[in-house]
């Protein structure tokens, strides 16, 4: 299977189980379709993105790619939009949080794959390679609207006009990572964290993604009309009485996600 799919709890574990990393035309079918059914699904609270052995994603099968623009240069780039324009979008904007756990290498859609996601923990041997222009390309996979939210418009520019390999300790200078993990100790802490965000209240979690996401593009005026409707979701929710209550009867708060 190209990719995994596990479940503990009210987590799901997405796996990109590719030779070398790389998504032939079946993963990324795969991914697309996995990625979006998880943002459906009411009953899983969290969600891990993660890859095996050496590799997270490195992005296109460059061997399948080649064959594809020598069939046809212009259609090969169908997949842009019918594959990873999706699997961003669903990560990106899931009413539940997102984390990418980069075991190994994470290169161009890969890179943006992790970008996408809310929060990054990095193997202490990962490393991030935003290597399109390197081989003639531009950006995809959103990378053009998650990368400077991440590390600024500057900095992110350099990034791509100088590709070269991005350590997990630069990633966390630059913002581009949220922890480092030791290699062998990754799974374990993408798990914890997982199940720690997926003990929370779901749906103010999804709202405080989602104003965000609007304020990014919008003015402030705008941002705090957002922000009303998003605070009117959270606050009529079940977690949200039933955290009012536990507060003033000083106890700790469940949440059941609703």
């Amino acid at each position: 299977m190209s990719v995994e799919v596990t479940s503990s709890g009210a987590v799901t574990t997405i796996t990109l189980a590719t030779e070398r990393g790389a998504l032939s035309r079946v993963a990324r079918e795969r991914l697309r379709d996995v990625v979006v059914q998880v943002a459906e699904d009411p009953a899983v609270r969290a969600v891990v993105l993660t890859g095996v052995g050496p590799a997270f994603c490195v992005g296109q099968d460059l061997r399948e790619h080649a064959a594809a623009l020598a069939d046809d240069a212009t259609a090969a780039w169908d997949t842009v939009r019918d594959h990873y324009n999706p699997i961003v979008t669903a990560l990106a904007t899931m009413p539940k949080p997102v984390i990418a756990a980069v075991n190994g290498t994470a290169a161009g859609a890969g890179a943006s794959f992790a970008f996408a996601c809310d929060l990054r923990l990095m193997a202490t041997s990962a490393v991030f390679h935003l290597a399109f222009g390197g081989i003639g390309l531009s950006v995809d996979s959103g990378m053009s609207w998650t990368l400077p939210r991440l590390v600024g418009y500057g900095r992110a520019l350099d990034l791509l006009l100088r590709p070269r390999p991005i350590t997990a300790s630069s990633a966390l200078e630059l913002g581009l990572a949220n922890e480092i993990v030791a290699d062998d100790a990754l799974p374990r802490r993408a798990a914890e964290l997982a199940a720690e965000l997926a003990a929370g209240p779901t749906i103010a979690f999804g709202a405080a993604k989602q104003a965000l996401a609007y304020s990014a593009a919008h003015g402030v005026a705008d941002a705090l009309e957002v922000e009303a409707a998003m605070q009117t979701l959270a606050g009529t929710t079940e977690d949200h009485a039933n955290a009012v209550r536990a507060f003033l009867a000083k106890e700790r708060p469940r949440f059941e996600g609703r």
